[in-house]
């Protein structure tokens, strides 16, 4: 595999930033508000709290949404805001300042504002809204991270970089006993076993229900045996939180940077911001805190001559407090968790580990790992580049090889590294068999414990397509509809309602035969999928209404292929919408995606897809060969 150039990544990089800027300004111009809202992108209308200081001494609001429940958004820590008031005729009137989420929950999160003037202006605005703002942090980050390696002349940085691009050897690994794991499968102890040993580079190829996060963890736990902290990073807040919450279901003991993305108790109680207010200093720093404020709020012509003073002595003893209560934390934790793009928050400047873990490897721009590896000694990389590439929007950076990730690279160019978990856990072996050929080289292996399990008995067949070739369907008003995609718009991409109401109909009918009282009684779930957003979103409004549901919605989820990323269920339907006279099947050509929708089933795949349409591309004709036609 060819490497990119550092000035040829930052080339790319700049594309990718001026499309996806274009992109926000764009949409900002001509997208409604409806359309924003169903996006994810935008709460409106909205209420507003009041105002406070948290315990990092950030002015933060309460925002509440208070419609659109159902919609899925797109809000995260460190996500940058903006608010607007509409006055009726879809005219948007801006608020002259950006604020940054904290966290989000479903309807729900708190934004640090940029001072206490502003929420005054909110509460002013009379019917207020909220929408995602183009960040250039992150881009701001990578761009300097790509620079300082590229002009690295020596250091550590720079014989890594010599290491995964050049022609530098990899250290031998250290000479150590063989760890012993018996709970663990061969391949998956080699992995730690080699995760220990690596001065340079290991990296751990998990597909899809091999334990890739139970042999991380596990490492993690080994290297903390010989090393006081490590750093363990991944691209989302989503993959920070779950290798977080299984580290901590081992008694390790993880400081979170930045909020989680699922905002449990469990999670917050790792976060460093409940940790300081935790901590029996933060009372004493907060009555200083609140000292100097009240101080400032004191108009000028009545401070006195020494106020100055007043305010150099209590800021001294906040740094004071502050800096004890930082090192106390630090020194108290094993592992310091956050996205790559936080290993630059502040909080850990100056800092330096000898391992850094990256979860989900393949799903992060190598720009993005260089972030956090300036920080780090020696690097292990967790990820299978045979599921979800990194986001790469601009179709000439895409094309230049952009979403080539640093794990890609350094696999192929020093494979010596890489160890594959072969045994999955998952899947039905007949489930398992296409995507361990396709995507694996056939090496993947079920095992034992759910080999040839299924739901109902051996005659129901694990995997079927349900063809919608020459069907018709009823439509919610009576209206006949045929199973035609229809084209709603490039960010919600392409819907078919008579394959949703097949979908709808499909999941009825596989629950009647495995009983509602048995789904409740034994947990039993399923996942619903679609590629397109607008037809998730139509999914959900059907799925959500249906009477003979009622009683097991909560079993059922319903979202897209990379929402799924990570998740399983018993029952997996995937509704793949594209139908058309000219085999057009969009980015479903991106078969990492399919691979992803395929692998999250434990016991049953329903596919549903014109077979007319898919079949002329030799994946699918392959996948529907393999599939009982119903």
């Amino acid at each position: 595999m060819k490497h990119l150039s550092f000035e040829k990544q930052i080339q790319l990089l700049k594309l990718e930033y001026e499309h996806e800027k274009q992109e926000y300004e764009k949409a900002t111009q001509i997208i409604g508000i409806g359309r924003k809202v169903k996006r994810g992108d935008c709460w409106y209308p909205i209420s507003v709290g009041q105002g406070r200081y948290n315990s990092l001494d950030l002015f933060v609001v309460d925002i509440t949404r208070t419609a659109d429940f159902d919609i899925e958004h797109n809000f995260e820590y460190g996500r940058t805001v903006s608010f607007f008031t509409e006055d009726g005729s879809g005219q948007l009137h801006h608020l002259p300042f950006r604020a940054q989420v904290s966290y989000a929950e479903e309807d729900r999160m708190v934004v640090v504002l940029p001072n206490e003037s502003t929420l005054a202006q909110l509460q002013g605005s009379g019917r207020l809204g909220v929408q995602l703002f183009f960040d250039e942090t992150t881009y701001r980050l990578m761009f300097d991270a790509l620079n300082k390696i590229m002009f690295a002349r020596e250091g550590r940085m720079w014989e890594l970089r010599e290491i995964f691009h050049g022609s530098r050897p990899m250290a031998e690994p250290l000479k150590i006993p063989h760890i012993r794991l018996p709970w663990l499968n061969g391949h998956q102890e080699m992995a730690v076993n080699r995760v220990v040993a690596c001065k340079d580079v290991a990296i751990v190829h998990g597909p899809p229900g091999t334990g890739k996060t139970t042999t991380l963890v596990e490492a993690v736990i080994e290297v903390l045996k010989r090393e006081p902290q490590v750093i363990v990073c991944a691209q989302s807040n989503t993959a920070v939180d779950w290798i977080s919450q299984r580290l901590t279901e081992r008694d390790v003991s993880v400081l979170r940077i930045g909020n989680p993305s699922r905002v449990t108790d469990d999670m917050l109680a790792c976060t460093y911001e409940r940790r300081f207010e935790s901590h029996p200093d933060y009372p004493t720093l907060w009555a200083i805190r609140r000292d100097m404020r009240q101080l400032y709020s004191t108009p000028r012509g009545r401070r006195g001559r020494d106020f100055h003073q007043k305010i150099s002595r209590l800021r001294d003893r906040v740094d004071e407090i502050e800096l004890r209560i930082r090192t106390t934390l630090f020194d108290q934790c094993r592992v310091i968790a956050c996205t790559l793009a936080g290993a630059a928050n502040p909080l850990l400047q100056g800092q330096h580990w000898h391992s850094l873990f990256i979860d989900e490897a393949a799903q992060a721009m190598e720009a993005a790992c260089w972030i956090a590896i300036q920080k780090a000694d020696r690097v292990i990389l967790a990820g299978d580049h045979q599921q979800l590439p990194p986001t790469v929007k601009d179709p000439v950076a895409q094309r230049e090889g952009l979403g080539t990730t640093l794990m890609e690279q350094i696999a192929a160019n020093k494979p010596q590294c890489v160890t594959m978990l072969t045994m999955q856990y998952r899947m039905n072996e007949e489930l398992m068999r296409f995507s361990s050929e396709w995507f694996y080289g056939g090496l993947l292996e079920a095992a034992p414990s759910v080999r040839h399990r299924s739901l109902i008995d051996e005659l129901d067949s694990p995997l079927v397509w349900i063809n919608t070739d020459e069907r018709l369907a009823e439509g919610e008003g009576g209206e006949e509809l045929d199973y035609r995609e229809r084209f709603v718009g490039s960010n919600y991409g392409r819907i078919n309602k008579a394959e949703a109401q097949l979908t709808l109909s499909t999941l009825q009918q596989y629950a009647a035969r495995i009983g509602h009282r048995r789904i409740r009684d034994e947990h039993i779930d399923f996942g619903i999928i679609s590629p397109y957003r607008a037809q998730v979103q139509y999914l959900r409004k059907i799925i959500h209404s249906s009477p003979e549901l009622k009683d097991i919605r909560r079993a059922v989820t319903i979202n897209t292929i990379d929402s799924f990323q990570g998740q399983e269920r018993d029952v997996i339907i995937i509704s793949l919408v594209r139908a058309n006279d000219h085999g057009q099947i969009g980015f479903l050509s991106d078969l990492r995606r399919m691979n992803v929708a395929m692998t999250r089933a434990r016991m049953k795949l329903i596919i549903i897809g014109n077979a007319q349409t898919l079949c002329r591309h030799k994946f699918y004709r392959e996948l529907h060969a393999r599939s009982t036609e119903a």
